[in-house]
């Protein structure tokens, strides 16, 4: 996996598909994109370390190695359309995972569908480097940047989509149903975006219909700045959330995605919560350890509702342990146990270990 991999798709593909992937979905298959050369004659099977695939999708702790499987299987199961004429192709992005135990290695495949859009591309195809897209945030942000960079060099200097069209292209039409949220929550924030991380950025103008914003005017230009270095590119993103505020439903849909909850049910727990992702998060995983759950969203409501806690354990007393305990210094008994002191600790400590022993 190198940065500098370049990403090539036609550019048909890119302004005629419309797919909703999570942002780690779009960098796994943006990252295997770069893997693939134009020249290739077929799709291979591209081998990822690991290591490199929990940074990928920003799994830091190890013990959860188990979410990479959970997170390629959920990505085998995005199916989207590519509209061909009149012909409507209905496929997944992979053709196959596979984890080689004791390898470190997974290893994917493209779906043989997609050949015609990334293989052997002679005329009409967008090529950027995979930097680009890397450190981006949103991930309505990277889907955007193809957009404008397939577009880069019109001759008109810019290009005219509709906003309805965009939406669609974007899979954005149901969470952001009100112009003054798509324009906040993705068009601002993936202005902000592209200008500190990409080779491109791009200024807006809003063309109206009667009294409604009906169409966007993109005015694409080659960014001045050089893309930031990997090295820098956490802090820029981190810039970026502390003046863009994250829209509140898109931040809970992402906790409870194995839920698959509605942009309304979203707003119903936001609402109830007060606006306090801390408190759904916390519900939320209280009722991922509730069995017999019929309806998470109305338990959760009823659960932020009345402050529902995790429950404490109880002890059972009798009459072999109902009396007052002594106390001891359990971590320094542990160690003498397993041996971890030093010989002369241990023999000068044994007698009275064995005295406690036998209490």
């Amino acid at each position: 996996m190198d940065e500098n991999f370049l990403v090539t798709k036609s550019n048909y593909f890119i302004m005629n598909t419309s797919y909703d992937l999570s942002l780690e979905e779009q960098k796994i298959i943006l990252t295997l994109a770069s893997m693939v050369q134009p020249t290739d004659e077929e799709f291979k099977s591209y081998i990822f370390k690991i290591s490199d695939f929990m940074k990928l999708v920003g799994v830091v702790d190890k013990s959860k190695y188990t979410e990479i499987p959970k997170i390629t299987k959920e990505l085998m199961k995005k199916v989207f359309e590519i509209k061909e004429g009149n012909t409507i192709i209905q496929t997944a992005w992979l053709s196959g995972v596979r984890y080689e135990k004791g390898s470190g290695k997974v290893i994917l495949k493209f779906n043989p569908d997609l050949k015609p859009y990334m293989i052997k591309l002679s005329s009409t195809f967008t090529q950027y480097k995979l930097a680009n897209i890397l450190s981006m945030k949103s991930k309505y942000s990277s889907r955007i940047y193809e957009i404008l960079k397939c577009n880069e060099f019109k001759k008109q200097g810019y290009i005219e989509i509709e906003i309805e069209e965009l939406r669609k292209l974007l899979k954005a039409d149901v969470i952001y149903p009100l112009y003054a949220d798509f324009k906040r929550f993705i068009i601002l924030r993936t202005q902000k975006e592209l200008r500190k991380l990409t080779d491109i950025s791009f200024d807006f103008e809003e063309i109206k219909t009667g009294r409604k914003v009906t169409t966007l005017k993109f005015y694409i230009e080659t960014n001045k700045i050089t893309p930031l270095l990997k090295t820098a590119h956490e802090e820029v993103s981190a810039t970026i959330m502390e003046l863009e505020e994250e829209n509140p439903l898109e931040k809970i849909m992402s906790i409870m995605r194995e839920s698959k909850i509605t942009s309304l049910e979203a707003k119903k727990l936001n609402d109830t919560a007060n606006g306090d992702i801390h408190k759904i998060k916390e519900k939320y995983h209280l009722a991922q350890n509730t069995p017999k759950i019929d309806s998470v969203v109305g338990w959760m409501i009823k659960a932020i509702k009345d402050d529902y806690q995790v429950p404490k354990r109880k002890t059972k007393t009798g009459t072999f342990n109902d009396y007052e305990q002594r106390n001891y210094d359990f971590d320094d008994l542990e160690k003498k146990l397993l041996g971890w002191e030093e010989k002369e600790t241990v023999e000068t400590t044994g007698e009275e270990f064995q005295q406690l022993s036998m209490r």
